[in-house]
C-alpha cells in the first residue's frame, strides 16, 4: 500500500512539475493545448462537454460527431470544446485531476499502455455498460476488454488494430511465389528463401526498436507480457519462441535484415521500402497510413493479408495498439456525456466514420460488409478493394491484451536492452535475454 501511494504521489508531482515548467496550468481551459476546436457555440442553450486527446486527429472524428449529435438531438445540443496535449501532459494532467477530484474534462482519450493507472483502486471513470451491453455481439470484444475492470467497460475502443502482414506483391510475382498459399510461419519461411534466391530481395526486416511485431506473434500464441491476473510472462516458452524466430529469419534462414533506422517508423526505413528493399512488413492495420504518407511509390503492389499461423488452424492475427475514450466522474452531465461518447463511438454510423475519416479498423466488425465503408477511398486505391475481406477471415482470431501499469516498462527493456543483446550483438539467446528482462520486471513490480 505504501508503495502505491508513493506511486501516486510521484505521478502527481510529475505533473505538478510538468505543467510548472511549461508555465501551464492543469484543468479544463486551452492553456498548454496546442490545438482547440469548438462545435455548437453558435447554437443558443448547448450543454458544453469538454474533451482531452494527445492525437490531434481525433478531434477530426469528435468534431464530426459533435456536429451529426447536434444535427440528430436538435433538442439536446452540446457545445463540444476539444482540446489536443502532448502526451504525457494529457497524460499526467488527467490523472492528477482524477486523483485531486478537480480539474477534469468530461470526456478524455487515454492511450492504451497508460490506460492500467486509471483502473487502479476505485476508477475515477464512469461505466458504459448501459451503451454496451447492447451492442457487444456486434464488437471484436477482445478490445473492449482492454478498458474494462471487474465487468465494467470504462473505455470505448477506437479500432481493433488488428495485425496483418503487408505483402509487395510485384517481389512476390517476382520470386514466383502466390502470396495466398503462406499459411504458417514456416510457409512464410520457404517463401521468404524462394524470394531471397530468385530476387535478391530481403522477404521481411526485423525491427530492433519496436515491440509491436514480435508481441503480435506472442499474442497469436494465445501468450502476452503478462497473464489475466498481471503476472509477468515476459519469459513464457511461447516469448521465447517467437524472439527466437525473429533472430534465425536474419542469422539462420538469411531472408531478412534488421529494420533500417531500428523500427517501420523510421525514416531511413520508409525509405528502403518505397524503393522496394523488401517484400513483406507485419503490422496493424492502422499502419496503412503510412504507406499512403511515406511510400507512394508502392501503391498498387501492396496487397493486405492474414498473418501466418504458428501451426494449421491456429490464429492469423493480434489486436495491438489503441485509445479508450472514457467519461470522467468529474463531469456534471453525466447522463449526456456518456451517451454522446456511445453516439460517438459505439453506433453502427460512429464505426463507419472511424474507417471514413480516420482510416482506422473499427472496432465494430457488423460494418465491415456494409455499403458505407465499401465506398472507394484513398486506401482501396493504393491496397485494392479486399482490404475488409482480410478482416472479415480474421475477425474472430484476435486474443485480449492484459495492459498492466507496467506495460510501458516491457516496451523499453524490449526495446532498448532484449533486442540489442539477442538481435544486435547475438550475446544471449533469446531465452536468456528473456528471463533476465522478467526477473527484472518482476522485481521491479509495485
Amino acid at each position: 500500500m505504501m508503495k502505491k501511494s508513493l506511486f501516486i504521489l510521484l505521478v502527481g508531482l510529475m505533473a505538478i512539475v510538468l505543467v510548472a515548467c511549461s508555465g501551464k496550468k492543469s484543468g479544463s481551459d486551452s492553456e498548454g493545448a496546442t490545438d482547440t476546436v469548438v462545435v455548437g457555440d453558435d447554437i443558443k442553450g448547448a450543454t458544453e462537454l469538454s474533451f482531452w486527446t494527445f492525437v490531434s486527429l481525433h478531434m477530426e472524428f469528435f468534431e464530426d460527431a459533435a456536429k451529426r449529435w447536434n444535427e440528430a438531438n436538435p433538442d439536446r445540443p452540446i457545445k463540444l470544446k476539444a482540446e489536443t496535449y502532448p502526451y504525457d501532459q494529457m497524460h499526467n494532467n488527467l490523472l492528477l485531476a482524477l486523483q485531486s477530484g478537480k480539474g477534469a474534462p468530461d470526456i478524455s482519450d487515454i492511450e492504451i499502455s497508460r490506460f492500467p493507472n486509471y483502473l487502479q483502486g476505485e476508477p475515477q471513470l464512469l461505466p458504459m455498460n448501459q451503451f454496451v451491453d447492447p451492442e457487444i455481439d456486434n464488437f471484436v470484444k477482445a478490445r473492449l476488454e482492454i478498458y474494462s475492470k471487474d465487468g465494467q467497460y470504462y473505455g470505448m475502443p477506437t479500432h481493433v488494430g488488428a495485425s496483418v502482414m503487408y505483402y509487395n506483391k510485384e517481389i512476390m510475382d517476382e520470386a514466383g511465389v502466390d502470396i495466398d498459399s503462406i499459411k504458417t510461419w514456416d510457409d512464410y519461411v520457404e517463401a521468404g528463401k524462394q524470394v531471397v534466391a530468385k530476387t535478391g530481395k530481403m522477404m521481411a526486416n526485423v525491427p530492433t526498436g519496436d515491440y509491436i511485431p514480435m508481441w503480435a506473434m506472442i499474442s497469436q500464441q494465445g501468450s502476452d507480457w503478462f497473464d489475466e491476473n498481471g503476472d509477468v510472462t515476459v519469459d513464457s516458452p511461447e516469448n521465447i519462441k517467437a524472439l527466437q524466430f525473429l533472430h534465425d529469419l536474419v542469422y539462420v534462414h538469411k531472408i531478412a535484415e534488421l529494420t533500417p533506422g531500428g523500427q517501420p517508423h523510421a525514416e531511413e526505413y520508409y525509405a528502403y521500402m518505397n524503393d522496394g528493399g523488401a517484400a513483406s512488413i507485419s503490422m496493424p492495420l492502422w499502419y496503412m497510413g503510412r504507406f499512403l504518407d511515406y511510400m507512394p511509390d508502392l501503391k498498387n503492389k501492396i496487397v493486405i493479408r492474414p498473418m501466418p499461423a504458428w501451426e494449421p488452424g491456429g490464429f492469423r492475427s493480434a489486436g495491438m495498439g489503441g485509445t479508450g475514450t472514457v467519461v470522467t466522474n468529474q463531469t456534471k452531465h453525466a447522463d449526456l456525456a456518456k451517451e454522446f461518447l456511445a453516439f460517438a463511438k459505439l453506433s453502427r454510423e460512429a464505426n463507419i466514420q472511424l474507417w471514413t475519416v480516420l482510416g482506422f479498423d473499427p472496432p465494430r466488425w457488423d460494418v465491415w460488409e456494409s455499403d458505407e465503408v465499401k465506398q472507394d477511398n484513398k486506401f482501396y486505391q493504393y491496397f485494392g478493394n479486399d482490404i475488409f475481406d482480410t478482416l472479415l477471415e480474421i475477425r474472430d482470431e484476435i486474443n485480449p491484451v492484459h495492459i498492466t501499469a507496467q506495460t510501458p516498462e516491457v516496451q523499453n527493456e524490449i526495446n532498448t536492452v532484449t533486442f540489442d543483446s539477442v538481435l544486435r550483438q547475438q550475446t544471449q539467446t533469446a531465452e536468456e535475454a528473456l528471463k533476465e528482462a522478467a526477473d527484472k520486471i518482476r522485481s521491479n513490480k509495485q
